[in-house]
């Protein structure tokens, strides 16, 4: 059982939409949501601005950009990402150690020049379309289930702050990482909301109940008749437990 305030902190939306609709959701949720998403929708139109605009609203930026590229480029982009204020920054785990540790160094090296807090760094394990079929469609034999601990145990042990993975998987996340970890968990779909493009899913206090420190949810919010009652329902819930 979370306060409200917990319970509030604990939800990311997701602003995968554009401008105009961001600034217009995010009015409507100033002074109750605390966190929001900024992905490649936003990001790869308007640039680093959108952090600041977010920022500026008040609001803690999960920047979802999923990284993966050679070590030196990850180390120069999340320093970029750490001056242009994310608060997190995804990170592929399939990148590999040092890559990911390259990831640490420039998110550090972007904290020390702002004089901030050091973005955290969060590793994508499987994405939460995929299911086990998709899996095996590129080449992983693997079940989902293996195939996250063993990304996560890469990660976190290469210097990530922890690891997003779908709500199916929390439990066995924060079993294998601590209680320190970030678990950030999208696939979140509160009880009757359509599922969409998304395959390993929970509603939000089952998802909280397993170990997740973070639920990203977009559409059952943003595209909800009143996102702000879609917003409320989703804390009161968390409330109860």
């Amino acid at each position: 059982m979370l306060t409200e305030a917990q319970a509030q902190d604990a939800i990311i939306i997701a602003l995968d939409m554009s401008r105009d609709e961001a600034l217009e959701l995010t009015d409507k949720l100033s002074g109750k949501a605390r966190w929001v998403k900024v992905g490649m929708t936003l990001f790869y139109r308007y640039g680093p601005a959108i952090v600041d605009v977010m920022r500026e609203r008040g609001f803690k930026v999960f920047l979802d950009l999923k990284l993966h590229d050679i070590p030196f480029q990850i180390r120069g982009a999340a320093y970029s990402a750490s001056l242009c204020g994310a608060d997190i920054l995804s990170i592929h785990g399939l990148g590999g150690a040092d890559m990911i540790s390259q990831g640490r160094i420039g998110a550090q090296e972007g904290a020390e020049e702002r004089g901030g807090e050091r973005t955290k760094l969060v590793a994508i394990s499987v994405l939460t379309s995929m299911d086990q079929d998709a899996l095996a469609s590129i080449g992983v034999t693997d079940d989902v289930a293996t195939e996250v601990a063993r990304l996560a145990s890469l990660a976190v042990g290469a210097g990530a702050d922890g690891i997003v993975c779908s709500p199916q998987e929390a439990a066995t996340m924060r079993e294998l990482l601590g209680p320190e970890a970030l678990i950030v968990t999208p696939g979140i779909r509160p009880a009757g909301a359509d599922v969409g493009d998304q395959k390993r899913i929970s509603t939000p206090a089952a998802a909280i109940a397993a170990g997740a420190s973070k639920l990203v949810i977009g559409r059952p919010i943003a595209k909800a008749e009143d996102p702000v009652a879609a917003f409320d329902g989703i804390v009161a819930e968390l409330m109860a437990g």
